[in-house]
């Protein structure tokens, strides 16, 4: 199999662990172990911790330990252990689930803007990809009268991401329904990307229910790195039916095996805990959207956006006359910045921001911004043109 370069981890792994002020971070601040293990109830935080210090490292159960998947399983409906896979985080599920459902010639409709695994890997499996557009005209939001314009008699792949990277558009429940009954309606399978469930915005939108709940034809991705803050545990899993679940879990044995066996007690821990998870989220994210939404009103005749609906992330259109990729350049190299630049996903005049960095941290890599960009226009950047 033969992938065409991954734009944005290309340019991420550039200075993502450089840079001081991280506001392109995908995923909510993460997790110390020192608060996780706060969460315990008071007197098991330090037999938790011996108990960590006691497990011995060797192979974990391969496809999750059961206790893992039946926590797992008790979030979707009419699920158990044997529909979930645990996986080296939501990007080896995609991974598998597209390998494993997909041939060369299949017809397969996906998203863009989209993180980039969503239609390159099924191109590199030999596939003929449509790209279901989340267009600035609407808002960067989904209309799903385009995607039904989309559907052919032999479409095998529907892949959703809800919500959406890089945008913050949501489907609602209603559009998701629908979204299931097109592809019941063509024999297509729906794989969602849902590495943002849970990561609700206080007062913003409701999110709809997993696709796994809707029925056979609905396979759900989740991940612990952005809606739980540890992205470092590398944990992910594909909620589906058993059938399917075996097969990936057979492909899975040339790619990584198993999954980590402390990771998989960690991500035990932080489950039994999502709730207080969830509080801490909406402070950080409650902070970070005012700070955001007064920043880009102080500066509102150079940017603007559409603010997500739900989940971290959102498209911040510039009106500076200067490619992204040179702009975010520039922001990581000499203000130590990072914004991820917009045409890694296709979308020239804009950089990915996200909402879920340390409000603090958030702040000032605002405030370092509007010197870039006060920096540019003294030395003779000026508008783009309209």
């Amino acid at each position: 199999m033969k992938i065409e370069p991954f734009a944005l981890e290309r340019w991420m792994t550039t200075y993502e662990t450089r840079v001081h002020y991280d506001i392109a971070e995908s995923g909510i601040f993460p997790l110390s172990l020192q608060e996780l293990l706060a969460m315990q109830p008071a007197g098991e935080g330090e037999q938790t911790l011996q108990e960590l210090l006691d497990l011995r490292l060797g192979y974990n159960e391969a496809n999750g330990t059961l206790a893992l998947r039946e926590l797992l399983a008790g979030t979707y409906e009419s699920c158990g252990p044997e529909n979930i896979l645990v996986t080296t985080g939501a990007i080896e599920a995609n991974f598998l689930l597209f390998n494993v459902l997909l041939s060369p010639g299949d017809h397969v409709v996906a998203p863009f803007p989209a993180y980039q695994q969503l239609y390159s890997v099924p191109r590199a499996v030999g596939c003929d990809v449509d790209l279901w557009r989340i267009r600035p005209e609407t808002g960067f939001a989904y209309d799903v009268d385009d995607l039904e314009h989309l559907l052919r008699p032999t479409t095998r792949l529907i892949v959703v991401n809800s919500p959406h990277n890089p945008t913050g558009a949501v489907l609602s429940a209603a559009d998701l329904e629908r979204v299931y009954r097109l592809a019941e309606s063509v024999g297509a399978t729906v794989m969602s990307d849902e590495a943002y469930r849970w990561l609700v915005i206080p007062g913003g939108e409701e999110l709809p229910p997993p696709v796994y709940n809707l029925g056979p034809l609905g396979i759900s991705v989740g991940t612990l790195s952005k809606p739980l803050g540890l992205p470092g545990l590398r944990i992910g899993w594909i909620a589906a039916p058993a059938d399917l679940v075996a097969r990936c879990w057979a492909t899975r044995d040339y790619v990584s095996l198993s999954p980590g066996k402390l990771n998989d007690a960690l991500a035990r821990l932080a489950l039994e805990h999502r709730e207080g998870v969830f509080r801490r989220n909406a402070g950080i994210m409650t902070a970070n959207l005012a700070a955001a939404n007064a920043w880009i009103e102080e500066h509102r005749e150079l940017v603007s956006w559409t603010p997500p609906r739900a989940g971290l992330l959102a498209l911040l259109r510039y009106n500076l006359d200067i490619p992204s990729y040179d702009l975010a350049n520039r922001l990581a190299e000499e203000y130590s910045v990072m914004l991820a630049p917009g045409a890694a996903f296709g979308v020239e005049g804009h950089l990915r921001i996200g909402i879920g960095q340390d409000p603090p941290v958030f702040a000032a890599g605002l405030e370092a911004t509007s010197r870039c960009f006060a920096d540019l226009q003294s030395s003779g950047v000026g508008l783009a043109s309209p």
